[in-house]
């Protein structure tokens, strides 16, 4: 998705090599400041893990009172939210960069990097605290660890250093479904497994289809990212590969009793159909498939998880 490095050199470093604008104060109307705070939180990556982690909880066996499950579903958003406002911070030198982030907060000169980062850290430590609080211990340490993994593992530490950072780091986006299960649960299940696994495997094709018309942005910033170290074909073959793979996972919650057969199969076809896009990237030449690839994806996890929500409810009314 937890905090700052700590290492006050490393700070300096990342000072010295974002633009001078990023530092400076800006004066903004209040309007425009709280536009800005709230691009930190990256939105759109935040509505998918909220849905996902909503899903996650609706499916879990048993109840939890309501106001317990809002307080988990806002505790999970902050949580995700707060590590995109570090990650922007310890990233404002490379976003500055690339023309897909140029207009974020930092890079732009409209904030000033400590704010961004005082702002993600109280957000992080109050949605564990909180989570830990009113909902449980299980549940607000799966809440900590995603928060860990994305700003340490994956920006810290993988992201400008191996081409297998998307794949390694997604495990952060991969969470949330298994923190709303634990949320009613209290416990981690291969039920709850098997929906981090589904995002977990989807993420590298995601992310490697927009990394192959984006590829100039990485480039230009020094992201080690798979068309660039590896190139074009190798990462085309490396979505096949993992849209394979995607297929027996995404159909797995019929086999665990959490989907009913008619469910299995749109789940099945979902799977294909992804196949389908991998394959016209794999034999594609330009930029048009990935792209329409990467903007399918986000739809096709979407749906995977109405699927799943949609059956769970509606699948009494057939038995």
């Amino acid at each position: 998705m937890i905090g700052p490095s700590g290492n006050t050199t490393m700070d300096t470093t990342l000072n010295a090599q974002a633009p001078a604008a990023a530092d400076a104060p800006v004066r903004l109307p209040q309007g425009g400041r709280l536009l800005d705070y709230a691009a930190l939180l990256k939105p759109r990556v935040m509505s998918l893990v909220l849905f996902t982690a909503m899903v996650g909880l609706l499916l879990a066996p048993g109840a939890i009172p309501l106001g317990t499950a809002t307080v988990a579903v806002i505790c999970i958003a902050i949580g995700a939210g707060a590590s995109g406002a570090i990650n922007m911070w310890y990233d404002r030198d490379i976003d500055s960069m690339m023309e897909r982030t140029i207009n974020r907060p930092l890079p732009a000169g409209r904030m000033q990097p400590r704010n961004a980062l005082i702002f993600g850290t109280v957000l992080s430590v109050l949605s564990v605290g909180v989570m830990g609080a009113y909902v449980n211990v299980i549940s607000a340490a799966l809440l900590a660890i995603t928060i860990g993994f994305y700003v340490f593992i994956y920006t810290v530490w993988l992201k400008r250093r191996t081409p297998q950072n998307i794949v390694i780091g997604g495990a952060s986006g991969a969470f949330p479904p298994m923190i709303g299960w634990a949320a009613v649960t209290g416990t981690v299940s291969w039920e709850s497994a098997v929906l981090f696994a589904i995002i977990f495997l989807w993420t590298p094709p995601h992310f490697w289809a927009l990394a192959l018309y984006r590829s100039g942005d990485y480039e230009r910033a020094g992201v080690p990212m798979m068309p660039v170290v590896a190139g074009t074909r190798r990462t085309k073959i490396e979505i096949l590969a993992y849209a394979l793979i995607l297929v027996p996972v995404t159909v797995a919650p019929f086999f665990l009793g959490m989907a009913t057969a008619p469910a299995g199969a749109l789940l099945a076809a979902l799977a294909l159909w992804f196949v389908r896009h991998a394959i016209v990237v794999f034999n594609s030449e330009g930029f048009d498939a990935p792209r329409a690839m990467f903007r399918y994806s986000i739809l096709h996890l979407f749906v995977i998880f109405v699927v799943l929500l949609g059956d769970h409810y509606a699948a009494p009314f057939f038995r």
